[in-house]
């Protein structure tokens, strides 16, 4: 069995050990740890904050790596538009649990536009639905289009949506 010093407490430790006997250190043989995932900050700013910043994994200190920047993306992300599976996106956010403005996400608390499973928002599309004007299975809505529920002012809200979407894209 090979031993090495400890990188904390410097005492001879198994190179098979997870953890010092002695001190407790995670991974005693390694010399530097800097953590796992991936970090990456633009070096162009906005009031201290970077244009685009990246982070997965956890740090050094084994703390989660959050993205935080005008575009935020990561595993758990704070920006004005943020990608992430759980983020906060003041603009837009696109994830699996997303906090903002307007939002695409499988849980989409959305203010003004969600859409996703659980959707949110002044206009909510999804599975479960709330909202003013809501599209969906199940919901509660001012105006609301569902299977079983097909609210006059909703069709036409949709409607109108959808002949605006289709003029955007062509």
């Amino acid at each position: 069995m090979n031993t090495y010093r400890c990188r904390e407490c410097q005492n001879e430790v198994s190179t098979e050990a997870k953890s010092c006997p002695y001190c407790g250190a995670p991974n005693p043989p390694k010399i530097e740890q800097k953590g796992s995932g991936f970090e990456w900050k633009s070096s162009k700013t906005f009031y201290g904050y970077p244009l685009v910043h990246i982070a997965f994994g956890r740090d050094e200190k084994h703390k989660l790596r959050v993205a935080k920047g005008i575009v935020a993306i990561g595993q758990f992300g704070v920006g004005l538009i943020t990608f992430a599976q759980f983020g906060v996106g003041i603009l837009f956010g696109l994830g699996q649990f997303i906090l903002g403005a307007s939002a695409i996400a499988q849980f989409a608390i959305s203010i003004l536009f969600g859409i996703g499973q659980f959707s949110t928002g002044f206009v909510a599309i999804g599975q479960i639905s709330l909202g003013f004007y809501a599209l969906c299975q199940v919901g509660f809505a001012k105006h609301i289009l569902t299977p079983e529920i097909k609210d006059p002012a909703a069709i036409e809200f949709f409607l109108q949506l959808l002949e605006r979407i289709k003029r955007f894209l062509t």
